[in-house]
């Protein structure tokens, strides 16, 4: 995952926005926040880890399998990787 270094200060920096999200919901929980304000925390940090799929996911379409170099060693074709990646996403 070579190409994720050179973006790895911004996708740090939206796993730690990540985290404070997943630490907001834990503390309305833990303070017994109504339902709405649970959910509404739940559904941001799922909408930023949506986000984060994206980029990595866009980021290993385009240098992994749609760019790839003849002499790149796949694991079977792109085809097959991008369908297994869009299925764990959706277990």
């Amino acid at each position: 995952m070579g190409h994720t270094i050179q973006e790895k200060q911004k996708l740090l920096n939206r796993i730690r926005r990540i985290k404070g999200q997943v630490e907001a919901i834990e503390r309305a929980l833990d303070e017994e926040h109504g339902c709405s304000d649970v959910l509404q925390r739940i559904t941001s940090c799922r909408g930023a880890l949506n986000g984060l799929l994206g980029v990595v996911l866009e980021d290993h379409i385009r240098n992994h399998l749609v760019d790839a170099g003849p002499s790149e060693e796949r694991a079977g074709s792109a085809t097959e990787q991008l369908i297994e990646v869009v299925h764990s996403y959706f277990k």
